[in-house]
């Protein structure tokens, strides 16, 4: 499903990276959602989706994507969205990641976070070039790097990062061989050391290269008892 022609809004000239900022207000109907995923290249860990309703007249300032954020920045921005702004976290696990395979989890993640905002109706803002499958009940509009272009899906990229760190850095607790605070499961040279080393954990993605030259089948019965 996509936007019909009367409720496309004009886009403005203005532009940054090369690409043209949308304006979003005024989409119908409303309310408008943005959406956005984060640790779909990740070799560890779930993949994580926000679905943000961001008012109109909202004051924060410095959203965009949130890899171009520090830290401590993206924590208070993530910070300011919940207080002013209706929010939904989802996320898809590892064992659905290897079942589906990381898109269709993807689309899992995104569907979860917009069951937990809770309005089941709008015009979702969707990063990238795919639309959400299953949602007959809302209009969706995909924005190539929506995060740099539209200010809900900036939104939502902040508040799925953030969410998504912090879950990592818990996970970094349980398995420290990994280090999966530093570098939150992405395949940097130390996590691939690790993971040639000690071998993987249940919470790898075990259909990944870089994983499932390593994997197990004692990991498949271990990750089934695994609460985390």
């Amino acid at each position: 499903m996509g936007a019909d022609q009367n409720s496309r809004p004009k886009r403005n000239s203005k532009k940054t990276h090369n690409f043209e900022f949308f304006e979003w207000r005024g989409l119908r109907p409303s309310p408008v959602i943005g959406v956005d995923e984060v640790g779909r290249g990740c070799l560890a860990g779930p993949v994580f989706a926000a679905a943000v309703i961001l008012p109109e007249d909202h004051t924060i300032q410095g959203l965009t994507d949130s890899k171009a954020l520090s830290e401590s920045r993206r924590e208070k921005i993530a910070a300011e969205i919940h207080n002013q702004a209706q929010v939904g976290i989802g996320f898809a696990s590892v064992s659905e990641i290897d079942r589906l395979n990381i898109l269709q989890a993807t689309f899992v993640a995104m569907r979860r976070a917009l069951e937990n905002l809770g309005v089941g109706m709008g015009h979702v803002l969707v990063d990238g070039n795919q639309k959400i499958p299953l949602l007959d009940s809302y209009v969706q509009t995909t924005l190539i790097k929506g995060d740099l272009r539209a200010e809900p899906v900036a939104a939502a990229s902040i508040v799925a990062k953030v969410a998504r760190d912090a879950y990592m850095r818990r996970l970094a607790e349980k398995y420290p061989v990994y280090g999966f605070d530093r570098h939150k499961g992405y395949a940097a040279p130390h996590h691939l050391a690790a993971i040639q080393t000690h071998g993987p954990c249940v919470q790898h993605r075990s259909t990944f290269a870089g994983v499932r030259e390593y994997w197990t089948e004692l990991l498949d019965e271990e990750r089934a008892l695994d609460p985390f």
